[in-house]
Parts: C-alpha cells; sequence; structure tokens
C-alpha cells in the first residue's frame, strides 16, 4: 500500500443538501494525478489532465 494510501483520510466537502458525499478531487488523486477505482472485481483508471480534466478509463 503506497504512503499516500495509508495516510489518505478524505474530508467531505458541503456542497449542497444533498446526500452525496463530495469530495476533493486533488486529495484523492494525490501527487501522481492518477488513482485506481474497483468496481465489481474491474480496475478503472481516474486521472487528471493537464488541462484539468478528468478522465476515467477500464
Amino acid at each position: 500500500m503506497s504512503e499516500h494510501a495509508q495516510n489518505l483520510q478524505l474530508k467531505e466537502i458541503p456542497l449542497d443538501q444533498s446526500n452525496v458525499p463530495t469530495y476533493d478531487v486533488d486529495q484523492v488523486l494525490g501527487d501522481l494525478n492518477t488513482a485506481h477505482l474497483v468496481l465489481d472485481g474491474q480496475v478503472y483508471t481516474l486521472r487528471k489532465t493537464r488541462q484539468n480534466k478528468l478522465i476515467l478509463t477500464k
């Protein structure tokens, strides 16, 4: 497990009155601007581009 993953303590950002959790992308992605997400055993890669856009790929 990376040091970033071990130290990751996401803080929810109050955005609106909905119950949807909201997190700062820079905090989730860390210095590498990349994170892996797992859904039903499938690994997805979320990354931030130089143009400050998010790309999710399988």
